[in-house]
């Protein structure tokens, strides 16, 4: 690519007069430059080190930087990673690529069922390894969470289809039967109001031909019940009527309290946050600061249902994961 072209995609200015006139690849990483390279850096350090590998142009925001060799290009850009992404827009047009921003539970689902992952790629929410990701990858197909960096990619970035087949035949808090396809899915480890998300995921990957199976699902990161008894043991929960549910999210517990409040009446609910956590229709919860902590108020306090937000995942070394139909 031209020094003029960077400039123009980039919308940078050219502080000198080069003597090279074009670049072979582009990088955000000093280790990864090769001699003929275009590399993106406010770094004196890193830029330094690109230079020495064989660096023909510099895109660069900091005024305070260094010029070691003027007879590479210096472009300076307002934003360097905005000029990163400018040059990434300019790529994806070139390479016909489709670019979804997905919900945290909809990656979760499609990680989850996906039979192969080859023909797709997965943006890493860091841009650096984000704009790697795109630059250097033969894939047409890309999702991602993040949703200012999707934005930064894509302006107009899509997401899943809402309007999609399937419905719920029955359901508890922690199993739901469902029907999409035209077939039955009886008793998934499924909470039902992730039903939604599990079915855009499912719709999404028939439209691109992606190779799924929908027996692979199971609960999701978002959401984890483990069935208890006094001492915090795992147990079935034929022989208990306590659940820990591990959540990593507030909109989780304020729609499974919910949940239960229309579908058990007589079940105790208990919420166990870090301190000045707000969950919407609870004035105080159960503050804790450590994983003993949490044990401790499991242990004193009755309950049927306990939602945990954002415990350590350690935790589990003590209460063992066991799923089982409430």
């Amino acid at each position: 690519m031209k020094i003029e072209d960077i400039v123009n995609l980039t919308e940078g200015t050219l502080t000198n007069i080069p003597k090279v006139q074009a670049v072979e690849a582009a990088t955000v990483y000093p280790s990864k430059v090769e001699h003929g390279d275009l590399f993106f850096s406010s770094s004196q350090e890193e830029i330094d080190i690109a230079i020495k590998n064989g660096a023909y142009a510099i895109v660069y925001d900091n005024e305070n930087i260094i010029k070691n060799d003027e007879e590479i290009a210096w472009i300076k850009v307002s934003d360097i990673q905005l000029a990163a992404f400018k040059l990434i827009r300019y790529a994806i047009i070139k390479k016909e690529a489709k670019f979804f921003l997905l919900s945290p539970h909809e990656m979760s689902f499609l990680k989850m069922i996906l039979l192969q992952k080859s023909n797709i790629a997965f943006i890493a929410n860091d841009w650096r390894k984000a704009f790697e990701q795109i630059l250097n990858s033969n894939d047409s197909l890309f999702v991602g969470i993040n949703k200012e960096l999707m934005e930064l990619i894509k302006p107009d970035v899509q997401r899943l289809e809402s309007d999609v087949e399937g419905y719920a035949i029955s359901d508890t808090l922690f199993r739901t039967t469902f029907k999409v396809g035209g077939y039955a899915y009886q008793e998934k480890e499924l909470i039902p109001f992730h039903l939604e998300y599990l079915l855009r995921v499912v719709a999404f990957c028939e439209s691109f031909s992606l190779p799924c199976s929908i027996d692979r699902v199971k609960y999701t990161k978002h959401f984890i019940p483990v069935f208890i008894d006094g001492s915090l043991k795992s147990t079935q929960a034929s022989k208990s009527d306590k659940v820990a549910i591990f959540c990593d999210n507030i909109p989780d517990i304020i729609k499974a309290r919910e949940y239960i409040r229309h579908s058990n009446t007589w079940v105790k609910g208990i919420v166990l946050t870090p301190p000045k956590t707000k969950v919407e229709g609870i004035d105080r919860p159960h503050w804790f600061k450590t994983e003993e902590e949490v044990r401790e108020i499991l242990k004193s306090i009755h309950f049927n249902y306990a939602f945990i937000y954002n415990a350590d995942k350690s935790i589990l070394n003590t209460i063992q994961q066991e799923y089982s139909l409430f």
